[in-house]
């Protein structure tokens, strides 16, 4: 009963759950989940000027975001991203590119209205807004041609501008206490020695991994008539099938006995019947002697 159950219970959560999802539930085992944020309701966001069209939840202390459908956090040093808000945070095994280009000071530029000495008259946008229009304004630059991202007297910053600062905020972020113990974590795991495994296990290992030798048919064939194990048969079966193989030219020999007996009675009978008839010429020559004297 408890297998059936089992088995239902994981059936349903192949149908339901994506795969997508339930890979990156696979990934983040081991990685702890970020404590969880209670929203009274669904957050407003800003835009970030100077961005890849970058969305920042400005009324949490968190660092949370919105950028290409997901939903983004970094907590002690691991980021995590979700297709919700407030739920179904899944470990995220990199930096979002467009981290870089988000300014860190952003908090206080939102503080006081000011983005580097221009008034930024930001609008908060509500979240069914966002849902509805994030693809929209991203494929028409809508923030930046139309609104010039709410600065006055906006001015895009240079190309070479923007690589050089994001340049120097990565190695801002790989400075950062939390970043810095993750990484060692990361390189204590890659230093511990490989389990060493019992020696036929390892034998076993190396003959799947050797390739397999391509014999020609007929050697196949003799090889696999060796393997064959013999089967035993009776003792008087044996027997007969010993005499079975035993060449036909032992017939021929038991068929030539009789002729050549038959040949020699035939010769002994010959040489009988010779002398018989010397017997007989011999008195007849005997008599004509007799008969040439007496005349």
């Amino acid at each position: 009963m408890k297998k059936l159950l089992l088995a239902t219970i994981l059936l349903a959560l192949a149908i339901v759950v994506p795969v997508p999802a339930m890979a990156e539930v696979n990934i983040s085992i081991g990685i702890p989940l970020p404590p969880p944020i209670i929203f009274p309701a669904p957050p407003a966001v800003i835009v970030m000027p100077d961005t890849n069209y970058v969305y920042v939840v400005p009324d949490v202390e968190a660092d949370m975001f919105f950028w290409g459908g997901w939903w983004w956090r970094y907590w002690d040093g691991y980021w995590y991203r979700s297709y919700y808000y407030d739920r179904g945070w899944a470990y995220y095994n990199n930096v979002p590119s467009f981290y870089y280009d988000v300014d860190p000071g952003w908090r206080g530029y939102y503080r006081d209205h000011n983005w580097y000495g221009h008034p930024w008259n930001y609008e908060r946008i509500p979240h069914q807004q966002l849902k509805q229009n994030w693809k929209s304004w991203r494929n028409d630059r809508y923030w930046e041609r139309q609104k010039t991202w709410g600065v006055q007297g906006y001015q895009p910053r240079p190309q070479q501008q923007k690589k050089e600062l994001r340049h120097q905020r990565q190695e801002q972020y790989q400075q950062r206490p939390e970043v810095q113990r993750q990484r060692q974590q990361i390189q204590q795991q890659q230093r511990q020695p490989e389990v060493q495994k019992p020696q036929g296990q390892q034998q076993k290992q190396q003959q799947q991994r050797q390739p397999e030798v391509k014999q020609p048919q007929g050697q196949q064939q003799r090889q696999q008539q060796q393997r064959q194990p013999e089967v035993k048969q009776p003792q008087g079966q044996q027997q007969k099938q010993q005499q079975q193989r035993q060449p036909e030219v032992q017939k021929h020999e038991g068929q030539t006995q009789p002729q050549q007996k038959h040949s020699q009675s035939k010769g002994k009978q010959n040489q009988g019947e010779s002398k018989n008839k010397q017997s007989q010429e011999k008195p007849e020559r005997e008599n004509a002697e007799h008969g040439e004297h007496g005349r």
